[in-house]
């Protein structure tokens, strides 16, 4: 049962804003092939997301991360596991995307900077805060409050993993399951949303300087 209270719409809506105006960027993109509306609907998403996360900011247990060691390792293991098609496998690289060298002059940095503060903090915050901090309770429970953070469940685990492949759908839909299924082992071995953020956000990281370092802006 779908509830309104502010813990609810505080897991919830930024995620979904997020994705809603990720929708309007391929719509617009679909409808105008010549269009590159990712240019302003990345930053958008930036700043509307961002003032979210922080109207709702006292309603998640962001705490000093619990094991930060383990996340750390997860983190890096998820960027090699995010990348291996591309470095293994065989798979086309992806130049093809989220160029900051179109937004010349001197929006060049403000540009770079906005991006890097969605990739490392905008999206691992409403991430994790959706998928390990709702979602993985809420399939639990429906007063998802109740549920311990982390708590383990076989179901609600295959699901989670899955549903988080699923908004991935495309090329990154395998590492995104091999993903989904280690942040979700972030959440129920540490007990710690903090944990599952600085994994997700060191994950990006290194994945910024990567796409960085070889041009590969599909990344993004």
């Amino acid at each position: 049962m779908w509830s309104t209270s502010r813990a609810f719409r505080a897991y919830t809506v930024p995620f979904f804003v997020f994705m809603a105006l990720l929708a309007l960027g391929d719509a617009i993109h679909s409808g105008f092939r010549h269009s590159a509306p990712k240019y302003w609907i990345f930053p958008l998403q930036t700043f509307v997301c961002g003032a979210l996360l922080l109207r709702f900011r006292r309603e998640y247990p962001l705490a000093k991360p619990r094991a930060a060691g383990f996340a750390a390792l997860v983190g890096i293991v998820v960027l090699a596991v995010w990348i291996s098609p591309q470095e293994l496998f065989g798979a086309q690289r992806r130049y093809e995307g989220f160029d900051p060298a179109m937004v010349r002059g001197i929006w060049y940095l403000p540009s770079l900077f906005l991006r890097f503060v969605r990739l490392v903090a905008v999206v691992p915050l409403l991430e994790e805060i959706f998928w390990r901090g709702f979602l993985l309770r809420y399939l639990i429970d429906a007063d998802f409050e109740r549920v311990p953070f982390g708590a383990l469940r076989p179901i609600p685990f295959a699901l989670v993993t899955l549903f988080f492949a699923l908004a991935h759908l495309g090329p990154d839909f395998a590492p995104a399951l091999v993903t989904g299924a280690l942040y979700n082992v972030v959440a129920c071995r540490t007990r710690s949303l903090g944990a599952c953020v600085f994994a997700h956000a060191l994950t990006n990281l290194l994945l910024g300087f990567y796409i960085m370092t070889t041009g590969q802006w599909g990344f993004w």
